[in-house]
């Protein structure tokens, strides 16, 4: 079987589009399953992929941000010259899964709070130490700290129908993923002002436009287009690659680390008030499904 999968990737982008359906349907198959996420484990990249099992729409709640982060740890010290970030479905991140956070602040709101914080603050921090690189495919919509992650990674693809939305003021929060310094840096204060304060909903050209997104694929073979481009990157030396991201991310890093301990310093505050907890209430009694 891994002979036969050798020689799909080798001649991926020579194929029709049905022998790269087939190869994606083997990626997925081969996948290994962790309770909230797929992981699949190929000889030079880790695939985790965001899937719809205990939240709704891909949303994050402790357990499923545990997972990614094990899954970054292992892939930071095993062979994977890189990680792919993706998931099953239409969606890709719905962002904080509010409802599981309403749930654990109606006891002990304190202790609660501190426990989300502190899983939340810990999986962003990975995110901007991780050495290797992490390129993103974002398939569907991207919302709230699914959106804002994506500036710490290091290329993000995006299919055509996917869009882009941190209506943080609506939830009753404040930015999160380090986004108070990302957005304005990659697409300037203005435009970052209307992601954040007033929930811009961006598509995907405006993303790639505005900095948020690398490229825009088409949607009909998006997921066979970002295996086929997967396919070029191992031949990258590996320890290029991460003193090529070492290089790039030298000067950010410490700024990112500040902006994230203080962007959690604040939702801690709004967590613990009883404001917060009644803004939080009302955005989960209130909340329409818009997928």
């Amino acid at each position: 079987m891994r002979d036969k999968e050798r020689k799909v990737i080798d001649n991926a982008r020579d194929q029709p589009l049905d022998k790269r359906v087939c190869f994606s349907v083997r990626l997925l198959e081969s996948a290994s399953t962790y309770k909230d996420i797929l992981v699949r484990k190929k000889d030079d990249f880790t695939q985790i992929l965001l899937s719809t099992r205990s939240t709704y729409n891909n949303t994050l709640n402790r357990e499923v941000m545990n997972e990614v982060k094990s899954v970054l740890e292992k892939a930071a010290v095993d062979d994977s010259k890189f990680v792919l970030l993706s998931a099953v479905g239409s969606v890709f991140c719905c962002g904080l899964d509010f409802d599981n956070i309403v749930k654990h602040l109606k006891y002990n709101r304190k202790r609660a709070t501190v426990k989300l914080v502190d899983t939340i603050k810990n999986v962003v921090n990975f995110f901007i130490v991780f050495k290797k690189p992490i390129i993103v495919s974002v398939n569907g919509p991207a919302i709230g700290l699914g959106a804002s992650i994506l500036p710490l990674c290091d290329v993000v693809w995006a299919n055509e129908k996917a869009w882009f939305q941190t209506p943080y003021t609506r939830f009753g929060q404040s930015p999160d993923g380090c986004s108070t310094i990302t957005f304005p840096k990659i697409m300037g204060r203005a435009a970052a002002n209307e992601m954040l304060i007033n929930g811009w909903k961006m598509n995907a050209q405006e993303a790639c436009d505005k900095g948020l997104v690398s490229q825009v694929v088409w949607s009909e073979t998006f997921t066979q287009e970002v295996m086929v481009r997967i396919q070029e990157i191992p031949s990258c030396n590996s320890f290029v690659l991460e003193k090529s991201k070492a290089l790039v991310c030298y000067n950010m890093n410490i700024e990112l680390k500040q902006a994230n301990e203080r962007e959690w310093e604040v939702l801690k505050k709004i967590w613990a008030s009883a404001q917060g907890m009644e803004y939080m209430l009302k955005y989960v009694q209130n909340k329409i499904d818009a997928f």
